[in-house]
């Protein structure tokens, strides 16, 4: 219940959902315990401890004799997929018959199938079980328990008889005792106040254990009808009652914009450079290795890398499936357990990011697992970057390249997260598209960045300048100095929130940055540095930039590093963007990465943190009246040679 909580309410990765997760799972290990010792005393009497002891005597043969024979026989026929659903029938039953052995021995049956549950060795196994199981147990014997633990309730009686003040003061000694505690106890190690607050009411919410021991006490007459009721109340009041509490006093995504100046291009020199690199699969992995091999040089501190894996998951058990899949220290190695693909993936993907780390010993590497709704996914990746301090996010192309180098779509929902992360991220973010990015290990990286202007080209350039240290990248600026037609300023998108006034101010200003980064870079890099070249380009019409742009690609460069394009106000490229397949590229992005466009190298597009996040429209639907269109669009539009009309 506490997961799932922490899950919907997006803090389950978070500093205050860890510790909230693992306390609550001691307390629950704890509470089956004294469940299990103190049922067959409250049914028993003294002779009880026969039965305590027979139980004790009973797990311990379940853990030492049965259950080796168990997992090999489960590991063997699910490494090779002989399960069927008679056989996977034949397990679920064994549940049954330990909870009818403990049953006999005198405690309550509950304990024998936990046992049972707890020998059943976790992986690709019991990925398959719940997938069978799940449904059945979920919708249909649940609602049936529930149900009748509904029936027995006598809420509207008590409070006839015992009265409404009666209750709530029941309730406040349920709820605050443990409240009261947690923050003491947070408080004696440093935690804020509210941290605690929030620990000590998640702690109240309650899941099946007290539900089975009020039934049990209930069964055995150990409650009156009052104090059932009272209590069962208790128990959904605090379970209702905490996600709404924690959801309006702890929102961390006010955390979000504290610091507007954390940016790669205010980053100092001697700071630590923290990456946050999302990944789906192995095969993106490896794609993310080689441009953090071009942030790691000997000649800037330390580079920090987390490794995220995206994981998409749907069911009832999704809040719990991140404590297993980020535990693989755990789990056996040698093909003693039978992982499910996630498990594997993850296990690539650490194996994968560990080996970058054991080459570059400077470097420190952590893997962590995200398992959520794709839909929300972007929200554990804020919390993330936020708890890590992270100072850019990566996240790999929607679309991966064939044997023929052609990028084509992997998954869509990969955008749709791109695009959601890009709404209003924490920090800088990066979009890679790897078309095959050789490993600096092996050849030299030749790196190209295009500046046309904005606080995203100012990022971009920050992010190439830092590469440009590395001593296996040659760098190429070149600049596209807008005039005539291409530097119409973009008034009309902007005039009714901003103002005609405050446009121009603001264009004028972002071209006093642009040349003062510029010139930095050129009197810092460009002249003390033999690896780096600077060269400008003019641009008069639209039709000039897929030229220039030809130009550039001709020489054959390896990466391109391309700012989104934020903040430039500029009429054609505006205009271009309309027309965009993938505008979380930006307009020349989107040009390198089409096909029809030609080039194999890859990209980094940059999005700089402090520009109000980026808004998508849907830019490919109707055409509106006396809208400019290009008349010749196949994948995208085809900047080889475009002919444009009213």
């Amino acid at each position: 219940m506490v997961s799932h909580i922490l899950a919907d309410l997006k803090l389950l990765y978070t500093g205050l959902g860890r510790v909230t997760l693992t306390t609550a799972m001691i307390s629950d290990f704890y509470n089956w315990v004294m469940f299990a010792m103190l049922v067959p005393f409250a049914i028993n009497g003294g002779s009880a401890i026969y039965g305590v002891l027979s139980t004790i005597v009973y797990v311990l043969f379940c853990f030492a004799v049965i259950r080796p024979y168990l997992v090999e026989i489960i590991v063997r026929k699910t490494n090779q997929n002989e399960w069927d659903n008679s056989g996977l029938f034949i397990v679920v039953m064994g549940a049954y018959a330990s909870a009818a052995v403990t049953d006999l021995l005198g405690t309550h049956p509950v304990v024998g199938a936990l046992v049972y549950g707890i020998m059943i060795p976790r992986g690709k196994f019991t990925h398959l079980l719940i997938e069978k199981s799940e449904d059945f147990g979920v919708v249909y014997l649940a609602p049936l328990f529930f149900g009748s633990c509904g029936i027995r309730l006598r809420a509207i009686y008590v409070i006839k008889t015992q009265g409404l003040g009666l209750v709530l003061f029941i309730l406040l000694l349920s709820i605050l005792p443990k409240i009261l505690s947690t923050v003491i106890a947070t408080q004696f190690y440093g935690m804020p106040v509210l941290d605690g607050v929030s620990i000590g009411l998640l702690m109240n919410t309650k899941g099946i254990l007290p539900i089975l021991m009020l039934n049990s006490a209930w069964d055995k007459q150990i409650l009156s009808v009052e104090s059932f009721s009272i209590l069962t109340i208790a128990v959904l009041v605090m379970t209702m009652m905490v996600p709404l509490i924690i959801n309006a006093i702890y929102k961390p995504r006010k955390l979000y914009k504290q610091n507007k100046l954390k940016t790669l291009q205010n980053l100092k020199a001697e700071a630590e450079l923290r990456i946050l690199a999302c990944v789906h699969n192995p095969r993106q992995a490896t794609g993310m290795i080689n441009i953090l091999e071009a942030c790691h040089t000997t000649k800037l501190p330390p580079l920090r890398v987390f490794a995220l894996q995206l994981v998409e998951l749907t069911g009832h058990t999704a809040s719990l499936f991140v404590s297993h899949v980020n535990q693989l220290n755990q789990l056996q190695s040698g093909g003693e357990q039978a992982l499910t693909k996630a498990q594997q993936d993850l296990e690539s993907i650490t194996n994968i990011f560990q080996t970058y780390a054991a080459i570059n010993e400077n470097s420190k590497v952590d893997t962590i697992a995200a398992a959520s709704s794709y839909s929300t996914i972007h929200e554990d990746i804020y919390n993330l970057s936020q708890e890590k301090q992270a100072n850019l996010i990566l996240l790999p192309y929607h679309k991966q390249s064939n044997i023929e180098g052609i990028l084509e779509t992997s998954n869509t929902a990969f955008q749709e997260i791109n695009r959601n992360v890009m709404r209003d991220a924490p920090c800088t973010v990066g979009i890679f598209v790897d078309r095959g990015l050789a490993s600096l290990f092996k050849v030299n990286l030749r790196v190209v960045m295009v500046y046309i202007g904005g606080p995203d080209d100012r990022e971009a350039l920050a992010v190439a300048w830092r590469l440009s240290k590395h001593q296996g990248v040659q760098l190429s600026v070149v600049r596209i100095l807008m005039f005539g037609e291409a530097a119409e300023i973009d008034v009309m998108s902007h005039v009714e929130n901003h103002g005609l006034l405050s446009v121009v101010v603001d264009s004028e200003k972002q071209k006093e940055l642009d040349d003062e980064y510029v010139s930095a870079f050129r009197l810092k890099a460009v002249s003390n540095e033999d690896s780096i070249k600077y060269s400008e380009k003019e641009v008069r019409s639209r039709d000039d930039i897929p030229e220039v742009l030809h130009e550039v690609d001709e020489i054959g460069y390896d990466l391109y590093i391309l700012g989104q394009g934020g903040g430039r106000n500029c009429l054609i490229l505006t205009e271009l963007m309309k027309w965009t397949d993938c505008p979380e590229l930006g307009v020349i992005g989107d040009i390198v990465a089409s096909n029809n466009f030609g080039s194999s190298s890859s990209l980094l597009i940059i999005q700089q943190y402090g520009c109000g996040g980026m808004v998508f429209e849907n830019s490919n639907t109707t055409q509106k009246p006396n809208e400019v269109v290009p008349s010749n669009i196949e994948d995208g539009p085809d900047f080889v040679k475009v002919e444009w009309h009213q």
